[in-house]
Parts: C-alpha cells; structure tokens; sequence
C-alpha cells in the first residue's frame, strides 16, 4: 500500500475511534435537550438539536453507522418541519421528543445494529 493511502486511512481509523468514543457523551446531550424541549417555546433547544442531529447523520454514516445516521436525518428533517410552522400542537412535540428518546436508547444498547 502507498504511504499516503496508509496515512489516510490511519486517520480515518482515528476519527472513526474518535468518533465512536464521543458518541456516548454526544447521545447524552441529544437525551438531555430533548427532555428540556418545552412545547411552548421550542426553538430554546430546538436549533442545538437541529445542528447535532444534522453533524450525527453525516458522521455516523462516514463513519460506518448508517442506521444511526439515517435514523439521526429522519429525525432531523420531521423538526425542521416541526420548527416550521409558527404552531405546533404540544402532543406533536410529544410524539416527536418520544421518537427522539426511543432513538437514544436504541442508539445506546446498539449504535451500529440500528436499522
């Protein structure tokens, strides 16, 4: 193998480790401002939730977890649609902030079996 494939590809193993080490800390964060999402006023959590769910779908999927990544950019796009409409009814914000938390512990016991 040429050396600078070896020098790729040794860095990409890098931040794949990297990656899958953050991940435990980077779902915490995803659970937590999930639970602090307040229906009346959705857009205090509702961008940081965005923006980790979008860097999560392009990570994990590079990174070899495509379930996580796929299910991270469904996720994504059902709150940008969400966030688009000036009222959202507070069982809407229910029903997706339950999605969001069943992904958390699916992506917890198994980040790489999510299907």
């Amino acid at each position: 193998m040429h050396g600078a494939d070896q020098q790729f590809f040794s860095r990409l193993a890098s931040a794949n480790a990297g990656f899958a080490s953050r991940l435990p800390a980077i779902l915490e964060r995803i659970a937590a401002l999930g639970a602090e999402l307040d229906p009346l006023q959705p857009a205090a959590t509702a961008g940081e939730l965005q923006a980790m769910l979008h860097t999560m779908a392009g990570s994990a999927v590079t990174f070899g977890y495509r379930g996580l990544g796929q299910h991270a950019r469904l996720l994504e796009q059902r709150l940008r649609v969400l966030t688009a409409f000036e009222t959202v009814a507070p069982s809407d914000w229910a029903a997706w902030v339950g999605e969001l938390l069943q992904f958390v512990e699916a992506a917890r016991r198994d980040p790489r079996g999510l299907a």
